[in-house]
């Protein structure tokens, strides 16, 4: 049974100072001088009251890469990051390219009961990039699966591209491509540019990415097709996102924390917790994503949330895996690349970081205004103060967070999901004591 929550004084997306009651699963007013007599009484003042966050693209690994998460963990590290909902990347083991594997990891979410855990489908059998996987049955599944990936992988085939699209427009689902050109990142290491060649390291030329994207919003065009494009990273991919929407083509675009804030001199240390895919790019690309988020280019932030055991980041740089956890840091990092710059403000960041990955995603109940008769999902969040990020504010299974260290403003203070405290005054709520 849940208790009936009296949030006071929180200003609701950075505007006004109001009360919020929450009685089962709903919020039943908000205003001034709200009252329930039976309530838990929360003191928001001075918080930011935001729609619980949602995840367009996380990695849990469960099936079959437990050893780097679980969906439960992954769970308690959305929760500690302000996350009401993730979506769950299909590169497990086996890949979830059935409905029974989508299925399941439903359940697993459901059991956690945490964050919604709303699975992804893979676009190919096994991810492997030549035949279509079973689309429709994931789609008419109990996970009722719409979006639609390869990650980690790029369907390379313009026909089997083709035919994802049009398959998906069927039921509006969407596909979302990680573009990156196989051929032309063989042995890549990181961004290809002037630290690249100074270091002797195989460069990841922008180009890679943008040819890819380039393709498929003609493809989405001539289908009429959604297509979304997962962790755009370069100034030459806002471009063409940009391009495309001013003629219609229904394509949408995510940027990273990461790509926000961090660049390409970082990876002269050698230091694998800096290594990603795509990779970090110059400041160049830095301040173009970040123009392209502000004025509406790009539409969401999304984690691309990819822990990985100790072992494959503690070791030589070509070695090392790509990936860098996020679930926990990604408000905090917006606050300071995106807020703090004056780039966004907090009904923008509420827009980029819920409302939109929702609607994306066609994900019911999330994204929804603060307001009476809308669900109850809540991030309640201190824009004061901050500190340095470090090893004990990661609630997930691996900890290869690259602001280990770094100071970062903000921090989540309350989370709440379907009513019931995730979080509660910065500290994770166990299930069976909410």
């Amino acid at each position: 049974m849940t208790t009936d929550l009296l949030i006071r004084g929180a200003r609701i997306v950075g505007g006004d100072a109001a009360d919020i009651l929450v009685q089962g699963e709903r919020i039943t007013a908000v205003g001034a001088g709200v009252a329930a007599a039976a309530a838990q009484v929360i003191d928001a003042d001075g918080l930011i009251a935001l729609p619980g966050l949602v995840d367009l693209h996380t990695h849990l690994r469960e099936p079959g890469f437990e050893a780097s998460e679980t969906v439960l963990t992954g769970s308690r590290a959305a929760a500690a990051g302000g996350y009401t909902a993730v979506f769950a990347m299909p590169n497990t083991a086996p890949v979830a390219d059935t409905a029974g594997v989508v299925e399941q990891q439903l359940a697993l979410g459901e059991a956690a009961g945490l964050v919604t855990v709303q699975p992804i489908g893979a676009v190919t059998v096994g991810q492997q990039g030549r035949q279509l996987a079973e689309l429709g049955a994931m789609a008419s599944s109990r996970a009722r699966v719409r979006v639609f990936s390869d990650d980690g992988s790029c369907v390379f085939d313009p026909l089997i591209m083709r035919r994802a699209l049009e398959y998906v427009k069927a039921f509006g689902g969407v596909i979302a491509q990680h573009a990156q050109d196989p051929r032309l990142t063989e042995g890549a290491q990181m961004n290809e540019g002037v630290v690249s060649a100074e270091l002797g390291l195989a460069g990841w030329p922008a180009v890679a990415e943008e040819s890819i994207i380039a393709r498929d919003v003609l493809l989405a065009h001539h289908v009429g097709a959604r297509l979304h494009v997962c962790h755009l990273s370069t100034a030459g991919s806002v471009d063409i996102i940009r391009w495309a929407k001013q003629r219609g083509i229904d394509v949408t675009a995510e940027v990273t924390p990461h790509h926000l804030l961090l660049t390409d001199e970082l990876v002269r240390g050698y230091d694998a917790r800096f290594k990603v895919n795509p990779p970090l790019r110059r400041d160049e690309d830095v301040q173009a994503v970040r123009a392209g988020l502000a004025d509406g280019t790009i539409d969401i932030v999304a984690t691309d949330h990819a822990p990985h055991p100790a072992e494959s980041k503690s070791c030589e740089w070509q070695a090392a895996a790509n990936g860098m956890v996020g679930l926990e840091s990604a408000l905090r990092v917006v606050h300071a690349a995106m807020v703090d710059t004056g780039l966004l403000d907090w009904a923008d960041v509420a827009r980029v970081m819920s409302h939109a990955p929702a609607r994306i995603g066609c994900l019911a109940g999330h994204g929804r205004p603060i307001a009476a008769g809308e669900p109850a999902e809540l991030t309640l969040y201190d824009p004061r103060g901050g500190g340095v990020f470090g090893a004990d504010q990661l609630h997930g299974r691996s900890t290869n967070s690259p602001y280990l260290g770094r100071r970062l403003p903000g921090s989540v203070r309350w989370t709440i999901h379907a009513g019931r405290l995730t979080v509660a005054d910065g500290e994770l709520v166990s299930k069976e004591h909410a």
